[in-house]
């Protein structure tokens, strides 16, 4: 693990006090199953074409300029160091998922609630759940977005890594079989800094140190000249200006609701008040205003019909099978309920799941380009699913199960947000139905970890069993638009 790295963890951790570790994971260098040579012919996100980035002309195989630069790559082989080796190679683990484990890292380090009455800086983010779906999208759109055009020029000049045209270059590993040039290390570290930079405005020097670091990671492992490098830097900027400019537009200035109209909701029944110790603003009250990625009518034809009334039959049942569960002590009810907890200071439940997709695209050592594609389709289904949530919690306001009885002890902090429908139960069911159809074998297995994460919330007394099933339900309806956009993205 490369030591800046390491220490950055450690601060994160120390600072958050995070109930959940970052991950440090070793990995061998990535050997991807295929190149996927058409990936250029790939739909992007934003409708970011090959012939809207100005490029520089890649060096012809024989020219002063690309001998110039092989002796350069070449020279800085010859001279790496330990510390340079390490750090090549972990970048060369998989650099889409490097930067997503960074994300979720800072994610971890921001996810800590604002003091009483403190107002919402935007330099200081807080990394709520909503916020976290949200930043994990725009990252993962970024990357894939970058990445089709990266592959676009790569089979189109189709140049050979720097150690197959000059033979004295010490390879440290090798080669994937991809063409250089543009360098798609170079296309996935900028366009994750200019993302996380914006996000994270407070991070921006120690993130610049990282994307300065694995673009010369390449040249340290002697797969790449300045020329491919320069390349892929213009593409990754260019990519994450389209999602920046989109997020500038995309509502989520008002989602802190600046001005409380949270307050003037009228429900009929006993509103939901924050248990919080100190009660407080609830968060992302119009979260449920931001735009989703996929067409807005179709994300919220997934809405949920209004929870049961408060004292209905179908109301007491839930409320008596909450107060059931939390009567029980089970053990096996606290062991879900602390893995799926993802409260303040981890990297939340869509996080959670990037975690969960990561491992998923290490066993089947998928390229870059589906590396990133996987995880573009899922955060933007789990980021919709949570719009549609958060408008549901506004809408209907409905109040803690512990707040309708006091008796009832929950096994975990209370979100500072209305119950009606279930975060977890949705961002979790939106994930799995991605992942699912994207790693069709292991469909079993990921449907039954959501029905768990839905679960847990409900026998630790967090939210009632008809906030979970129609959390499930929105969760898989939104999924359903990204598995809809998968069928016809040119990938499948």
């Amino acid at each position: 693990m490369k030591p800046s790295y390491i220490l950055f963890l450690f601060l994160a951790l120390f600072t958050a006090c995070a109930e959940q570790p970052v991950e440090v994971e070793e990995f061998p260098v990535s050997m991807p199953a295929s190149l996927d040579p058409n990936g250029g012919t790939w739909r992007t996100v934003m409708g970011i074409a090959p012939a809207d980035v100005l490029l520089p002309a890649p060096d012809s195989v024989g020219s002063a300029r690309l001998n110039a630069q092989l002796l350069e790559t070449e020279r800085m082989t010859l001279s790496r160091t330990a510390a340079q080796e390490e750090e090549a190679t972990w970048w060369a683990s998989g650099a889409v998922l490097r930067w997503n484990q960074i994300a979720r890292d800072l994610v971890v380090k921001y996810n800590r609630p604002l003091p009483h009455g403190v107002a919402p800086n935007p330099v200081r983010p807080v990394a709520s759940p909503p916020f976290a779906a949200r930043a994990y999208a725009m990252l993962s759109v970024a990357q894939y977005d970058a990445l089709v055009l990266t592959w676009h020029h790569k089979f189109e000049v189709n140049r050979p890594a720097a150690s197959e045209l000059d033979a004295d270059i010490d390879a440290l590993f090798p080669g994937s079989g991809l063409p250089a040039y543009p360098s798609e290390d170079a296309a996935i570290a900028l366009a994750s800094l200019e993302v996380l930079k914006a996000l994270f405005p407070l991070e921006e020097a120690y993130l610049q140190g990282l994307a300065q670091n694995h673009q010369l990671s390449r040249l340290w492992a002697g797969a790449n000249v300045r020329n491919d490098l320069e390349a892929g830097a213009t593409i990754g900027k260019a990519a994450a200006g389209r999602v920046l400019a989109r997020a500038s537009q995309d509502r989520m200035t008002i989602a802190s609701d600046p001005t409380d109209t949270w307050l003037g909701i009228i429900v009929p029944y006993t509103p939901w008040e924050s248990l919080d110790a100190v009660p407080g603003k609830p968060v992302l009250p119009r979260f449920g205003e931001v735009k989703p990625w996929f067409d807005s009518l179709e994300t919220f034809a997934t809405l949920p019909p209004p929870p049961p009334a408060i004292g209905s039959l179908a109301f007491e049942e839930d409320i008596a099978l909450v107060t059931k569960f939390t009567a029980e002590g089970n053990r096996e009810y606290w062991r879900i309920a602390d893995f799926w907890a993802d409260g303040s200071g981890t990297y939340a439940p869509p996080g959670h799941w990037n975690s969960i997709a990561e491992k998923y695209i290490r066993s089947e050592n998928l390229n870059e380009l589906r590396a990133a594609r996987v995880l573009s389709l899922m955060n933007r289904a789990v980021m919709d699913a949570g719009v549609v949530c958060w408008y549901a919690k506004y809408k209907y306001f409905l109040p803690r199960p512990s707040q309708v009885d006091p008796r009832i002890k929950t096994a975990t902090g209370i979100p500072n947000f209305p119950a009606y429908t279930s975060g977890h139960a949705t961002f979790s069911m939106a994930a799995a139905t991605t992942l699912a159809h994207l790693f069709p074998d292991r469909r079993d297995e990921v449907i039954a970890m959501a029905e768990e994460a839905g679960r847990s919330r409900v026998v630790s007394g967090i939210h009632y069993q008809f906030d979970n099933i129609y959390g499930q339900a929105t969760g898989k309806g939104v999924a359903d638009l990204a598995v809809k956009w998968a069928l016809t993205d040119g990938a499948e």
